[in-house]
């Protein structure tokens, strides 16, 4: 019995350790890094991207936009696999895209300003113009979406 207890503190303890290892050495992947967009526009997709168009999980038809901007990066390293959030609002005030709050990936951004773009899909029956509100985006000192790059 004693054993037994022993034997399942001891693994205990090693998946513990091996547990904080995995932490520190990834530490740069988990710490996310806030970044501060500005600028935000939009404009219509180029033709062949946008043909054939339809909005997520259906067949409803949608219109193509790119979403465009400056991302500021104080940490003075490269950010990757950054998370955008924001609200996108049609003509009516209503949601453009209902139930997201993350709303796009910018896959890298430099320290310091640089621009950035990615493309939204947007239901074909939401009156435009579009109202972007509330942007903004936090990534990783290194890639963890490595599916992205391929």
């Amino acid at each position: 019995m004693i054993l037994e207890t022993m034997k399942i503190l001891a693994l205990f303890l090693i998946l513990s350790l091996n547990f904080a290892l995995l932490l520190l050495g990834n530490s740069d992947a988990l710490a996310a890094t806030a970044i501060k967009l500005s600028n935000i526009t939009y404009r219509d997709c180029p033709i062949e991207m946008s043909k054939g168009n339809v909005g997520s999980g259906s067949s409803i038809e949608a219109n193509c936009f790119l979403v465009n901007g400056k991302a500021q990066n104080l940490s003075g390293k490269t950010v990757y696999d950054a998370d955008v959030f924001g609200r996108i609002l049609d003509a009516n005030n209503e949601p453009a895209m209902q139930n997201r709050n993350r709303i796009g990936t910018i896959e890298e951004i430099p320290p310091g300003v640089s621009d950035f773009e990615f493309r939204i899909s947007v239901p074909a029956n939401q009156p435009t113009p579009l109202k972007l509100k509330q942007f903004k985006a936090s990534g990783f000192a290194s890639r963890v979406r490595p599916y992205y790059y391929d």
